[in-house]
């Protein structure tokens, strides 16, 4: 209180003219000190507000997530919440998600499409099951509409497709079809000696879909033989494309290319036209070990080089490495597949070996958007590892538990998938990462 005495008795000692006017800016500086501080608590109380707004969610109240529809403000006779939605269409990760049920089931059938080959003819093969069917992907945040063959075609119109890797590719290309047969039938125009690589061409739009088998993306020898096998290793140039898709490569306008598994299998390596080593050739003993992972390594490389030095630029997707589900044992001694529903999120996460091929693509593609411009990645290996009910399993042959096939080993596939099923769901993520967010 003293203190307090002291400030009255200084401020009754001024000249009455200048303790007016010396109280009138004290007055008028406490306003402007208190106006400033208000206008800074407020601001920091709503700007913290804002910040924490989940806008990356869905604008609807899904699975516990929170609503904003009911909050939005309205700016010039617009609701915000079309602002948010479309903010939350650009920022939606298509390839995290869940599958949910879908009671209209698949788009087509395995009667309706004719294009579907036989190790992947699940229904005709005799599967009893048809759960697998009524499922479709729905990433968080967002939704993929389903695949509109008529709008996919109109776009594609005097262009040409190229889809370019191993018997994954051969199998997404038989989805791709089944999907457009509803708008028209394609013509073949042209297949090798074992209806590998392929091509077809829907004439009323002038769309001409090819499939190029080229498992190692670079040049190899002694694998491509009849049966599938080779009488002897294979040996595989790491500095050298394969000329089965690079000779063709300036006549398409959209590509689709992956790779992996066969990198897994024992081969000689060669760069500069010398031996540098090997994978797994135990009769090989002069030779170095080298790893797949190198081996799959380099090809990247060189594939997103080629790319990336090119004067032409066709738009570009990479897909991610494909998903096994072999149970029991590895694919050569029984393991089998006979699940009929998805697993739930973290319920499977995969092979130690999945994972380091995968890395080792994340890290080349990730390298490499950097100077491919038209290069996007469709990335479909979580949404496939949650669908081990989706792959053919025995079913890759006809009917193989009659009896009269009881004396036959039953082999299980448990990589590639029936048709229809989930491998239908990548072609509607390529037609939204084609046609929406190019």
């Amino acid at each position: 209180m003293a203190g307090v005495g002291t400030l009255m008795v200084d401020w009754d000692r001024w000249p009455l003219h200048q303790k007016r006017g010396n109280h009138a800016f004290v007055k008028l500086f406490l306003f402007v000190f208190l106006l400033g501080f208000s206008f800074r608590v407020i601001f920091f109380f709503f700007s913290d507000s804002f910040a924490s707004l989940p806008l990356s969610q869905p604008a609807d109240v899904k699975d516990g997530r929170e609503s904003l529809r009911d909050s939005q403000p309205v700016e010039d006779g617009v609701a915000l919440e079309h602002r948010v939605e479309d903010s939350q269409k650009d920022k939606c990760d298509l390839f995290k998600g869940e599958w949910i049920s879908n009671p209209s089931g698949p788009a087509y059938t395995n009667e309706s499409c004719l294009f579907i080959e036989s190790p992947q003819n699940c229904m005709k093969n005799g599967r009893p099951d048809t759960g697998y069917l009524y499922w479709r992907w729905k990433p968080y945040g967002c939704e993929v509409p389903q695949f509109d063959a008529k709008k996919f075609l109109d776009v594609m119109k005097d262009k040409s497709w190229a889809m370019i890797g191993d018997s994954i590719l051969r199998n997404h290309v038989q989805s791709l079809i089944c999907l457009l047969v509803k708008v028209e039938v394609p013509i073949e125009v042209y297949h090798d000696k074992m209806f590998r690589s392929r091509r077809w061409h829907f004439s009323a739009h002038n769309f001409t879909l090819s499939v190029i088998w080229s498992p190692f993306l670079v040049k190899a020898e002694n694998f491509d033989h009849e049966n599938g096998a080779s009488s002897s290793i294979i040996d595989l140039h790491l500095d050298i494309l394969d000329e089965k898709w690079i000779s063709q490569y300036q006549n398409f306008n959209y590509i689709l290319i992956s790779g992996g598994p066969w990198f897994l299998r024992p081969a000689i390596y060669w760069e500069n036209n010398k031996i540098i080593g090997c994978h797994s050739c135990q009769d090989k003993n002069n030779l170095s070990e080298i790893s797949m992972e190198y081996s799959f390594r380099k090809a990247l490389q060189l594939v997103f080089n080629f790319f990336a030095v090119s004067d032409h630029k066709p738009f570009i997707l990479y897909r991610t490495y494909p998903v096994a589900h072999f149970e029991n044992a590895e694919w050569n001694r029984g393991g089998t597949c006979n699940r009929t529903v998805p697993y739930k999120e973290g319920e499977f996460m995969g092979t130690d070996l999945e994972h380091l091929m995968r890395n080792v693509e994340l890290d080349e593609f990730k390298n490499a958007a950097v100077n491919v411009a038209r290069l996007k990645l469709l990335d479909t290996y979580k949404l496939s590892l949650l669908r081990p009910d989706g792959h053919s399993g025995p079913y890759r042959t006809f009917h193989p538990f009659d009896n009269k096939n009881n004396s036959v080993t039953i082999q299980n596939d448990c990589l590639h998938w029936c048709l229809p099923g989930p491998i239908d769901s990548w072609n509607e993520l390529v037609m939204e990462l084609v046609l929406n967010r190019s």
